[in-house]
C-alpha cells in the first residue's frame, strides 16, 4: 500500500487550461499535498462537490460556460463548509475584493510564485482540519462521555478542560452539599449554576440572589424574610429567598463580597440547616441546595483574614473553576458563530458571514470581560451590519478602546525584562525583528492584525518586513 493521501479531504483544482492544472498539481505534490482532484469543465464542479469528498476548491475566474465568480457564489451558498481559493490570471484589486466579499478564503494571481500559493493552500488546510477536529471532539465528548449532554446545550465549548468540568458537575449534581463556582467576571458562572440545578432534578426553582453590596440587615431580610411587625415598615410578612427556593436551588452570586457579619449568618445556616425569619423565634428548615459563585480568589481572601476560613471550607465541598476565555481560544470560532446567530435573531436580520480574519484578530486579544465581552462585541457589530460579510471595524474599535484604557501590556512576573533570557542584549534592529516576527506569528501571518498588535500602520510594517527580507537574502 502507498502512503496515505494528504489532507484527508480532496482539493479540487478548477481551470480550463490543462497545462496549469498539471503544473500546479505538481507544485502542490512538491509541498506534500497529494489528495488532488482536477476539473476542466466548470459545469461539473457542483456535481463533484455534491459527492461530499472535497474540502477545498482552487478556482479560476475566467472560464467558458460558467464563470468563476458565479461558481464561487454557488459554492458558498450550497456548500458553506467548503473553502474556496481564487487563483486568477487577473491582477485586479476590484476582482479580489469582490471575491472576498462573496466568501472566498483567499485570492492569488497566477503569476505569483507557486510556493506562495502552496503556502496559502496549506493555511486553508490547517483551518479546515481544526474545524473538523473541533466538530469531532464536540461529538465525541458530548455523545459518549456525558450521561446528560442536553443539560450543557447552553454552554458552547469543545475545550477539554471545560468538558472535564461538565463531567464533574454531573458527578456532584445530586449532592446536597454546597457547590462553589469560581471564575473571572463574564465567564458565565450563572450558566453553570443553572446547569447544576437542572442536573440535580430538583422539583423547585433556581432562585438567584446577587449579594454584592447588601448590608447585613438587607442580606438577612433578603434570605430569611420577616414576619409582620419585625421592624418599622414591616406591615406584612415576607417570604425570604430561602423559602422561595424550597425543593430547588438557592444561588448566591458574588459571595466574596459578603460582610463579616453576613458571613457568620450564612455559616450558621449551612451548619445547622435552620434559619429564623426576622422577628420570629420559630426556626425554619433549609430545603434548598446552595450554590455560590465569586470572581474573587476566596483562598487568598481567607488567608488574608477577610473571608472566614470555616465558611470557605464549608462552601468549597464541591468546587469548579471556570477558565477565562483567553485560556480557551479554541472555542472562539464556535462562540462567534453562536453569538452571530443569536444577534441576527435579536435584530431580525439574516445571519452575517464573519470575515476570515475575525477569529485570528480575536485570538490576539486578552478579553478581560471574557464571554460577556465577546457577546457584546458581536451584538454591536451585527446591530450596525449592512450587507453580507461582517465588518471588522467595530471589533477593532472595541479592542483598541479597551487596550488603550488598560495601558501597555505586561507579562506577570516579567518585571518588564523581556530580554533577561538572552546572554547578550540584542541590537535595536535585532529586537525590532524579533518583535515583528512574534507579532506575525500571533497574527497568523496577517499583516493588518500584526500591525495593530505593534501599534503601527500596515504600510510601515510592510516596509520593515521587506527590509528584513532584503537583509536576509543571500
Amino acid at each position: 500500500m502507498g502512503d496515505p493521501l494528504f489532507p484527508s479531504f480532496s482539493i479540487l483544482l478548477v481551470d480550463d487550461e490543462p497545462s496549469w492544472l498539471q503544473t500546479f498539481s505538481l507544485a502542490l505534490e512538491w509541498a506534500g499535498i497529494t489528495n488532488i482532484v482536477t476539473c476542466q469543465d466548470s459545469r461539473e464542479v457542483m456535481d463533484i462537490l455534491d459527492r461530499g469528498a472535497v474540502g477545498l476548491v482552487l478556482l479560476d475566474l475566467t472560464m467558458p460556460h460558467q464563470g468563476g465568480e458565479e461558481l464561487l457564489a454557488l459554492i458558498c451558498e450550497r456548500h458553506p463548509e467548503v473553502a474556496t481559493i481564487i487563483v486568477s490570471g487577473l491582477n485586479q484589486i476590484q476582482n479580489a475584493v469582490q471575491c472576498m466579499k462573496i466568501g472566498a478564503f483567499d485570492y492569488f494571481v497566477k503569476t505569483a510564485e507557486e510556493g506562495s500559493i502552496a503556502s496559502g493552500v496549506l493555511r486553508a488546510i490547517k483551518m479546515l482540519e481544526l474545524q473538523r477536529e473541533n466538530r469531532q471532539m464536540s461529538a465525541c465528548i458530548l455523545g459518549r462521555k456525558l450521561k446528560h449532554p442536553e443539560a450543557f446545550q447552553s454552554i458552547v465549548s469543545v475545550d477539554p478542560g471545560m468538558h472535564a468540568i461538565f463531567s464533574y458537575l454531573e458527578a456532584v449534581s445530586r449532592s446536597s452539599e454546597p457547590l462553589l463556582i469560581g471564575g473571572e467576571s463574564g465567564v458565565g458562572k450563572e450558566l453553570f449554576a443553572q446547569v447544576a440545578h437542572n442536573l440535580s432534578r430538583c422539583r423547585g426553582a433556581l432562585v438567584a440572589v446577587n449579594v454584592a453590596g447588601l448590608d447585613d440587615n438587607v442580606f438577612a431580610d433578603t434570605l430569611f424574610g420577616h414576619v409582620r411587625g419585625a421592624f418599622t415598615g414591616a406591615d406584612v410578612a415576607r417570604r425570604g429567598m430561602i423559602e422561595e427556593a424550597a425543593d430547588g436551588t438557592l444561588f448566591l452570586d458574588e459571595i466574596g463580597d459578603l460582610s463579616p457579619s453576613s458571613q457568620v449568618k450564612l455559616l450558621r445556616l449551612l451548619q445547622s440547616g435552620e434559619y429564623f425569619p426576622l422577628g420570629s423565634d420559630v426556626p425554619k428548615r433549609l430545603r434548598a441546595r446552595v450554590i455560590v459563585a465569586t470572581h474573587h480568589d476566596l483562598a487568598a481572601r481567607q488567608a488574608a483574614g477577610t473571608f472566614r476560613r470555616d465558611l470557605y471550607y464549608r462552601l468549597r465541598t464541591h468546587h469548579v473553576q471556570i477558565p477565562p476565555l483567553r485560556e480557551r481560544k479554541g472555542d472562539l470560532p464556535l462562540l462567534v458563530d453562536h453569538f452571530l446567530a443569536e444577534a441576527a435573531g435579536a435584530f431580525g436580520k439574516k445571519k452575517p458571514t464573519p470575515p476570515k480574519e475575525l477569529v485570528q484578530l480575536l485570538s490576539t486579544y486578552g478579553f478581560p470581560g471574557n464571554i460577556r465581552e465577546l457577546k457584546a462585541m458581536v451584538f454591536d457589530a451585527v446591530s450596525t451590519h449592512q450587507g453580507r460579510v461582517l465588518s471588522l471595524d467595530s471589533f477593532n474599535k472595541a479592542i483598541n478602546c479597551v487596550e488603550g484604557a488598560l495601558g501597555p501590556a505586561t507579562v506577570p512576573g516579567s518585571e518588564l525584562k523581556p530580554f533577561a533570557c538572552f546572554e547578550r542584549l540584542p541590537t535595536f534592529n535585532e529586537a525590532i525583528e524579533l518583535l515583528m516576527a512574534d507579532a506575525m506569528e500571533r497574527a497568523g501571518g496577517n499583516q493588518t492584525i500584526a500591525a495593530r498588535l505593534l501599534g503601527m500602520t500596515q504600510s510601515g510594517l510592510n516596509k520593515r518586513l521587506n527590509s528584513m527580507r532584503k537583509r536576509s537574502a543571500p
